[in-house]
């Protein structure tokens, strides 16, 4: 009992719950949040439910088995992480000059299959600017871990590009958005509603892997990566079996990874609101045909404001000043969720698996097939130690979660508030922080480019 009131000893002195690996449900966990953050819970779940099992299988030896010397491979030489800092440099500038100035979607479409080739089958899906989010967050929570320049340039360069070009690196540098893209067949529009829920799962996303990070429990994004099992044609079959049926899913939902899931993509999104050089559907004047609109598969084109929708949208400041004042509220909640939340989600970190699991089950240090608890055995580490360690790890889990919920209360409150600001267009744009740059909707613009011309004899110009 002693080890148990010392883990128990966390932040806030709120107390630690011991369950058995499934022996709680749904249900019950649902108690400590209200309707809204019904979403925020399932993910929450789903990865409390993997922390409950062992995180090695149990080997079956047969006899006369053994041990194999294992062989560490050699580190890529940086001549060629180097090389693919400048490949991944060439290809976010052939995007940008593609989308913009030669407005080819042609172009784009052949740039994302040699992304695939390059970055995805020969690469393995590993350079990725993606998991790199997980590295610049260790590297500020982990004094003793150092970022290397090249995962340092993978995270930047995609965000500096959306800065100025838009989100590019979507169009066709990106392995895990490329083979999504390319299987598009036949794209269904989702309903506004659910988009907008569905687009609150990134943000979940991007908050818990910034947490696993931080408190050094795991790379969530990678170790979750859809697509990296069909790169390296090697992974368990849950895995392969996860990236076949995003690809299934996405010749009917265009690129559902990318839109629901990538932690990535919101930080591309901010930047790419305000990108001063963009994609643009016509590149003349807008004859208000809609083909833009029915060609884009992401539903990422802003249509012109009519006079019904204005007068329907125009709410008034006092409507706008109410949902503005709710955003603390929404906060607040969002971290008492995420405090609340931290007991199950430190159980996904090893060690503090590893000391309830012994708190509550100390017969199985007999186990010889777990290992976990055998190398902590072999170890010499005394119980008081793994206690103290856990304690400290999950109260960093308390005080991350509750800003992990205050940054999804913030987002909810933010999504909210928006939906009462009211933006006048006249004409088709793509949407600055939906649109991936794929160039579809300028193949569909019947609008062709007004070039300037020198008539003979004359000084004035026209236009053909």
């Amino acid at each position: 009992m002693r080890y148990l009131n010392k883990i128990n000893q966390c932040a806030n002195g709120c107390d630690l719950v011991f369950l058995q690996p499934t022996a709680y449900s749904l249900r019950k966990q649902m108690k400590y949040f209200n309707k809204i953050y019904l979403l925020l819970m399932i993910i929450l779940l789903t990865f409390t439910g993997m922390a409950q099992q062992q995180r090695f299988p149990k080997p079956e030896f047969g006899n006369g088995y053994i041990q194999p010397s294992p062989v560490t491979p050699e580190p890529r030489a940086f001549a060629l992480e180097y090389f693919d800092v400048l490949v991944l440099l060439a290809v976010l500038s052939i995007a940008s000059w593609l989308a913009i100035k030669k407005r080819s979607r042609k172009g784009i479409m052949w740039l994302s299959v040699f992304t695939i080739v390059y970055f995805g089958f020969y690469r393995h899906g590993c350079i990725c600017s993606i998991g790199a989010i997980q590295n610049m967050t260790l590297t500020f929570f982990d004094p003793a871990y150092a970022i290397s320049i090249t995962t340092l340039l993978f995270f930047l360069l995609p965000l500096i590009f959306a800065l100025f070009f838009g989100r590019v690196f979507c169009a066709g540098a990106c392995s895990l958005g490329a083979i999504q893209d390319l299987l598009v067949i036949k794209p269904l529009s989702l309903p506004e509603w659910l988009r907008k829920i569905l687009g609150l799962f990134p943000y979940i996303y991007l908050a818990l892997a910034i947490l696993f990070a931080a408190t050094g429990t795991d790379f969530i994004i990678c170790r979750y990566d859809p697509f990296v099992g069909i790169y390296r044609r090697d992974a368990e079959f849950i895995m392969l079996a996860l990236g076949a049926a995003f690809l299934l899913m996405g010749m009917f939902v265009a690129r559902p990874y990318c839109r629901f899931f990538c932690p990535y993509g919101v930080l591309l999104s901010w930047m790419s609101r305000f990108s001063k050089w963009h994609l643009t559907v016509t590149p003349a004047e807008c004859i208000q045909c809609k083909l833009c609109e029915r060609s884009c598969p992401f539903d990422a084109i802003d249509y012109p404001t009519s006079d019904k929708v204005r007068k329907a949208k125009k709410w008034g400041v006092s409507r706008f000043m109410i949902y503005a004042l709710l955003i603390p509220v929404w906060i607040f909640i969002g971290g008492f969720a995420g405090s609340k939340a931290h007991t199950y989600l430190s159980k996904v970190h090893p060690k503090v698996y590893l000391a309830e699991l012994l708190i509550k089950k100390p017969e199985v240090k007999d186990d010889s097939k777990n290992l976990d608890v055998q190398a902590f055995l072999s170890s010499g580490k005394s119980m008081d130690i793994l206690v103290q360690e856990a304690s400290v790890i999950r109260q960093k889990f308390y005080y991350g979660g509750m800003l992990a919920g205050g940054f999804i209360g913030l987002i909810f409150g933010l999504m909210l508030l928006n939906q009462v600001i009211y933006r006048s267009r006249t004409d088709y744009v793509p949407d600055k922080s939906n649109c991936f740059s794929c160039g579809r909707c300028m193949n569909f613009c019947p609008v062709k480019k007004e070039v300037p011309k020198v008539s003979v004899g004359s000084k004035f110009n026209e236009t053909v």
